[in-house]
């Protein structure tokens, strides 16, 4: 599963930086979203970032959460 495609079909990327692809084709590439899990609620614009964390983790970018 090529994890650009699907976040393209989920319609969730707008804009991309060049060689982005290539990079997560060639080696494990790591990503971060900061939130505050302590915080007395989180609001669904955190959610997002979470559920692509965890889609990029199943699809082996390694993610830091």
């Amino acid at each position: 599963m090529n994890l650009i495609k699907e976040l393209s079909w989920r319609g969730l990327i707008q804009d991309i930086m060049p060689g982005t692809q290539e990079q997560l084709q060639k080696e494990t590439t790591s990503g971060y979203v900061g939130f505050d899990p302590t915080a007395d609620s989180l609001h669904i614009g955190s959610l997002v970032p979470i559920i692509l964390l965890e889609l990029a983790e199943a699809m082996a970018v390694e993610t830091n959460t």
